[in-house]
């Protein structure tokens, strides 16, 4: 067992970075080192089932998870995206794979859980391929997510349901014996979860006992999974129905921290087990019918995904991430398998081949996102990019040039106190979500002279840059000193270098995100920890007063790193000394 462990870790540390490196995600990494290191590759493991029941744990804490984060408030919110996207989708899909399963003379309990199974998507491949390249709060990601945890929750309900498609059909009477237990196991896990989870925390002293509390966390996956099971019930039922009932907990994020390493851990093990169970055999003897199998599924759910995305308003950029994001199979549509395998609704051939699919289609996914990324979005991007809004306002003697978090706070300032402006912000998505909570901003690009004249630059006294993308910020800047020259310019400075660059184009008036802020926070740590308000006050501006000096001092020199990293040394010492000389001074 230990040489097993040992080469699982290495396979995963050698495999996972390289695969990352190389922009496929880590998903891919541990399917191509289960190959490598399993009976059809260097035969390190042979024994895949000697894994397996240890790897399954990655999946029942991947629930538990899902269901730390249903709290009911946002299941509501995305009520409509999560039921009514997520639903076609799983619906649509399988109703397609499940139609060619039949026509290819599969019998039709095998081809609705061939079907059903096909049409699930791995939230532990989407998630960080999205995340990955900053795209989770996009359209295409948030519905992404949607349809992932409709996938989850279905999942329960469609394991328990597989057992009625094996070849006993419907039972003649009820099983009240199973159904007791099952009821009975639900039961135990919700009371001893609404009325013992709490004082066990507070019994452990919380988060101060870190390794009690690890353990506290683990047993509670563990345990409710085993009470489900023992229950006859699915193991992962029980995982989910802890974490949503943690889900509302103040431990819930202390919880989260220390169950995500076991759980990324755990279901990288899951995913070279996948690797390693993948019957390359019968790839070598099949390659068309497997190769077949794989272009029918990816084509068959990039479609699906594709129509539905476009009837839901998706964008053609978005509607084609969405579709490109989640044409693989699942990491549940194995246990569905297995289940299936067990009662006799699917033959084990069909099973190996279904799931040689699914492996290559997660090879796949990574690969086909990639380069629609690279090679597809991009022009579409350019070709369907909606049109500016056409100004139709009155002339307002201030334009706001970015309408995000900053924007949105100087724009309320100067609503109340009646000073009209004007603004302009080129996320679409901000724009709409905006207008929906009743705020006046047109979509644009500030860095168009064209649509700032009509936005009124020619008669406004100011023009204040809140764009959070420096370089963007930097470009509005450079149009409007050369369009405008009699503008006044504020501007928001992302760090010191981009306060830097807004100095050599003559904008000093400017505000260093987060500077204030943390000024203020600076204050209240001082308080907190015994000084008088006054001296607090007084350390934090001097801190200020010095900070700007040094910021004014340094732009002569910002380019010569030598010269920065010598001038900041110089800053701290003299720093220190004013913070002495105004302690011994007589108050």
């Amino acid at each position: 067992m230990l040489e097993t462990l040992a080469a699982l870790l290495a396979a995963a540390a050698i495999a996972v970075p390289l695969s990352r490196r190389a922009g496929f995600g880590s998903v891919l990494g541990y399917l191509l080192a289960g190959v490598v290191i399993g009976p059809t590759g260097m035969r390190l493991v042979t024994d895949v089932d000697q894994i397996t029941h240890v790897a399954e744990l990655g999946v029942v804490i991947l629930l538990f998870l899902i269901g730390l984060e249903l709290r009911p408030a946002r299941l509501w919110v995305m009520r409509r995206a999560v039921f009514g996207l997520g639903f076609g989708q799983v619906a649509v899909t399988a109703l397609m794979l499940a139609t060619l399963a039949l026509s290819f003379g599969v019998a039709w309990p095998g081809a609705v859980v061939l079907g059903i199974g096909l049409a699930l998507s791995s939230t532990a491949i989407v998630l960080p391929m999205l995340a990955e390249r900053e795209l989770l709060t996009s359209r295409a990601g948030r519905d992404a997510f949607a349809v992932l945890l409709f996938q989850d929750l279905a999942f329960i309900p469609l394991v328990a349901l597989v057992p009625l498609l094996g070849g006993a059909g419907m039972p003649d009477a009820v099983p009240w014996l199973s159904v007791a237990k099952g009821a009975a196991g639900i039961g135990v896990i919700l009371v001893g979860g609404q009325f013992l989870l709490g004082p066990a925390f507070r019994a452990i002293g919380g988060a101060r006992s870190p390794e009690m509390f690890t353990t506290l966390a683990l047993l509670i996956v563990v345990g409710a999974a085993a009470l489900a099971n023992s229950a006859g019930l699915s193991m992962s039922l029980g995982a989910f129905m802890a974490g949503v009932l943690l889900s509302e907990s103040e431990y819930r994020h202390e919880l989260q921290a220390d169950i995500e390493p076991f759980e990324g851990l755990l279901l990288g093990f899951f995913f070279i087990s996948v690797g390693m169970s993948a019957d390359l055999g019968l790839l070598a003897s099949a390659p068309a019918m497997i190769g077949l199998g794989v272009l029918a599924l990816l084509a068959v759910k990039v479609a699906a995904g594709a129509v539905l995305a476009r009837i839901a308003g998706h964008d053609l950029p978005n509607m084609m991430r969405f579709a490109f994001a989640l044409p693989q199979g699942s990491e549940f549509s194995f246990v569905l398998f297995a289940a299936a395998v067990g009662v006799g609704a699917l033959s084990r051939e069909q099973s190996e081949g279904a799931t040689l699919v699914i492996a290559l289609s997660m090879v796949a996914t990574p690969l086909i996102f990639a380069a629609s990324e690279r090679l597809l979005i991009p022009n579409l991007g350019r070709a369907r990019e909606p049109e500016y809004d056409a100004m139709d306002a009155e002339a307002a003697p201030v334009i706001l040039c970015g309408f995000g978090r900053v924007g949105q706070i100087v724009g309320r300032v100067l609503r109340m106190q009646g000073i009209a402006f004007t603004a302009l912000e080129r996320d679409p998505g901000q724009v709409e979500v905006v207008r929906r909570f009743g705020s006046k901003v047109y979509y644009g690009d500030p860095a168009r002279p064209d649509l700032l004249r009509a936005a009124g630059a020619e008669t406004a006294k100011l023009l204040v840059v809140a764009i959070d993308d420096m370089q963007e910020a930097l470009r509005v800047v450079d149009v409007a000193k050369r369009n405008f020259p009699n503008l006044i310019i504020l501007s928001r400075a992302r760090n010191r270098h981009h306060a830097h660059l807004l100095r050599d184009r003559g904008i000093t008036r400017q505000v260093r995100d987060t500077f204030h802020s943390s000024l203020r926070l600076a204050e209240f740590v001082l308080e907190s920890l015994g000084l008088p308000g006054d001296r607090a006050r007084r350390a934090v501006a001097l801190f200020q007063a010095h900070d700007e000096k040094n910021l004014l001092e340094t732009h002569a020199i910002y380019r010569d790193e030598a010269r920065m990293i010598q001038s900041v040394q110089e800053a701290a010492r003299e720093l220190e000394q004013l913070f002495e000389a105004d302690t011994i001074e007589p108050r």
